[in-house]
């Protein structure tokens, strides 16, 4: 039996709890930690915002659902993460032990990084529900353009657009086709001003301190921008749980993966999400991240749940060593065959792939000789390194 344990009840979280439970075996065991007992829908969140939907259209309890399915929920926040011992340490002095992790938190948002930011300063912001819900109480949803219109008063309210993007439309992907000409051109059609390569110094009551770079990263203007309502996303950092863990999170406390979404130092511990460190697409005068959307964390997940529901899978066969950062001897690994033999995925779903101990995909020829190999040379597939490939490989 392996107990495999989710960090983290979002969109990667819940979508991982889901899969994981249907690509597990009967007697593994599932748990999702989360410090919330409910999951948000955060792309609903700027509606809530504008009260165009509540906190009840957008949130919804995940014990009872996660309870049919047979996975086990604990909303409690996990204080650390100790990945020498596999065990997580909860906020109220509970430890649960696990032989996989997986990773999918939310982001520490870094408010305290620039002086009154956040909803405990004098900006407000839609990372959280609780957030967008005080952004609603504050201004009766004076955020969007078009809300504004629908009150008939856009034409008293000027906005200004800050970014650290060196452009409209770089949507931190160097932009996408005509982002740039076509962002540009809807926000001169609703009379929203810009300011890009902009780093907020700090807030005051009313007043934004922002400073604008050139392309080579200096300081070419201040700006002080008064307002009367201002919505401003943080900088993003991994959670306290993992922060300073080395080998696990990198400096600013996202997780490292490798391809296969897995830590290269603990290699039962996987990431899908906003948790992951990704590298900027391109190097820009103010530092701008790759977006994570949901699109991506969905996509991502299913990437993660073949190869590590392959993979507990097929290492649960072996005893676990205590005090190990992994669940499986990786010294006893060896290195990839040269030539696997290419067999079919039916059979390797069903029992024949139990009784040859084999995991290689089969290839549409009904033949068992392998296809990449030449005519009269022995098949490359064993059964004394099947296992030990896919645990190096997934």
């Amino acid at each position: 039996m392996a107990h495999v344990v989710i960090l983290g009840a979002g969109v990667g979280g819940m979508s991982m709890a889901y899969d994981m439970r249907e690509q597990a075996r009967a007697q593994d065991k599932i748990t999702v930690v989360s410090n919330h007992p409910y999951f948000q829908f955060k792309p609903s969140n700027p509606w809530v915002a504008v009260n165009w939907r509540t906190r009840d259209d957008t949130t919804v309890d995940v014990g009872p659902l996660l309870e049919r399915k047979g996975i086990d929920f604990i909303a409690v926040g996990c204080r650390r993460v100790h990945p020498e011992r596999n065990a997580l340490e909860l906020e109220d002095g509970h430890e649960i032990a696990y032989d996989f992790l997986i990773v999918a938190t939310n982001p520490k948002l870094a408010f305290v990084e620039v002086e009154g930011l956040g909803p405990n300063g004098h900006t407000d912001s839609v990372c959280h529900v609780n957030h967008a819900v005080h952004a609603g109480k504050v201004w009766k949803g004076f955020i969007m353009d078009t809300d504004l219109r629908r009150r008939r008063i856009r034409s008293k309210v000027p906005m200004t657009f800050v970014t650290a993007e060196p452009y409209i439309g770089h949507l931190g992907l160097g932009g996408v086709g005509d982002s740039k000409g076509l962002l540009e051109s809807a926000m001169r059609h609703r009379h929203v001003k810009w300011i890009c390569n902009a780093k907020v110094t700090r807030v005051e009551e009313g007043k934004m301190h922002v400073a604008e770079h050139n392309e080579d990263g200096q300081v070419k203007k201040e700006h002080v921008l008064p307002f009367k309502y201002s919505m401003m996303l943080p900088a993003f950092k991994g959670i306290d749980a993992v922060f300073g863990v080395e080998g696990l999170a990198n400096p600013r406390g996202f997780i490292l993966i490798d391809e296969y979404q897995r830590n290269p130092r603990y290699r039962n511990i996987y990431a899908v999400g906003v948790c992951v460190a990704i590298p900027p697409v391109e190097t820009t005068p103010v530092p701008t991240g790759a977006p994570k959307t949901g699109y991506m964390i969905e996509t991502r997940c299913g990437r993660l749940r073949t190869t590590s529901a392959r993979c507990w899978t097929a290492t649960s066969r072996i005893r676990r060593r205590p005090g190990t950062p992994s669940a499986w001897p990786t010294s006893a690994i060896p290195a990839r065959p040269s030539s696997p033999c290419r067999r079919s995925r039916r059979a390797t779903s069903t029992g024949s792939r139990k009784a040859s101990g084999c995991i290689w995909p089969r290839s549409r020829s009904r033949s068992t000789s392998c296809a990449s190999r030449k005519k009269g040379q022995p098949s490359r597939c064993t059964r004394n390194t099947s296992w030990a490939y896919l645990a190096s490989r997934s």
